[in-house]
C-alpha cells in the first residue's frame, strides 16, 4: 500500500440487496486527515456505505480503496486500522467494562495501560468493574468509543456517534473522535448543520445515489432540504 495514496478512493461504487440498489455510482476521493459527512434520510444508504468501507459488505460494482487497500480483496490489510462506532456498541453485556476493553486490547496487541488510558479519557474509570448490561445508553456509547480506539485507528467510521450522549459527554469525547483527533473520519448525521461544521467534504445520498458531493461552504439550505424532502 502506498502511503501517498488518498485515504478513500471510490469509483462508480454500487451495492445491492437483492434487486434493490442501495448504493449507486458513487465516486469520491478523501485525503488523509479529512472528514467526510454523509447526509440523507433514513434508508438513503449511509450505514451501508460505512459497512462497505469497513470491509463488512462487498461492493457489487465499481471500486473501493480504503487506506490503500483494495476491497474486498485486501481487507485483511485493514485489520486494526479502522475504528467503528455504530448503533450497536459491540460489547459483551455479561462482561464488565474493563473485561470488554481488555479483550479488545488483546486482539490489537495492547495491554492494561491502554485500557486504563482510554477509561480515563472517556470518563469511565469509576465504572470499570460494572457489567455492561447495567450501563445507561450514554455510558454504553462512551465505552463503545473506547473500544473503537483501542488499536489507535487511522480511519474512524462514525454512524451517529453522538447518539445518547449528553452535552458533557460530547465535550469529553470531542478530542477523541472529533476534528481534533487528527484521524480521517467518515460520519453520518441527522443534524445537517452540525455535520457541515465538521466536514471537509459532504456527500448527500438519496435512495443510494449521490445528489451532492461538495465542500460544505458551497451547500445552501435548499440543497440540503432536497435530501430529506418526500
Amino acid at each position: 500500500m502506498e502511503s501517498s495514496s488518498p485515504a478513500l478512493e471510490l469509483r462508480a461504487l454500487g451495492r445491492r440487496f437483492g434487486e434493490r440498489a442501495v448504493l449507486r455510482s458513487l465516486t469520491l476521493t478523501l485525503e488523509h486527515g479529512q472528514t467526510l459527512a454523509v447526509l440523507g434520510s433514513n434508508g438513503a444508504g449511509k450505514t451501508t456505505l460505512l459497512r462497505v468501507l469497513a470491509g463488512l459488505l462487498a461492493p457489487h460494482s465499481g471500486r473501493a480503496r480504503v487506506l490503500g487497500a483494495e476491497l474486498p480483496r485486501e481487507r485483511e490489510l485493514l485489520r486494526g486500522r479502522i475504528g467503528w462506532i455504530g448503533h450497536e456498541p459491540l460489547l459483551y453485556r455479561a462482561l464488565t467494562v474493563s473485561e470488554n476493553l481488555s479483550f479488545h486490547a488483546r486482539l490489537h496487541g495492547q495491554g492494561r495501560r491502554r485500557v486504563a488510558e482510554l477509561l480515563e479519557a472517556v470518563g469511565m474509570s469509576a465504572r470499570a468493574k460494572t457489567p455492561v448490561r447495567e450501563l445507561s445508553r450514554g455510558m454504553l456509547q462512551r465505552v463503545a468509543v473506547a473500544r473503537a480506539l483501542i488499536g489507535s485507528p487511522q480511519l474512524l467510521l462514525l454512524d451517529e456517534p453522538e447518539a445518547n450522549l449528553d452535552p458533557g459527554a460530547r465535550e469529553a469525547l470531542e478530542p477523541l473522535i472529533g476534528r481534533d483527533s487528527r484521524c480521517t473520519r467518515v460520519l453520518t448525521s441527522h443534524d445537517p448543520q452540525a455535520a457541515l461544521e465538521e466536514a471537509d467534504l459532504v456527500l448527500g445520498l438519496r435512495d443510494g445515489a449521490p445528489l451532492l458531493l461538495e465542500p460544505p461552504a458551497s451547500i445552501d439550505r435548499d440543497r440540503l432540504s432536497a435530501l430529506y424532502s418526500p
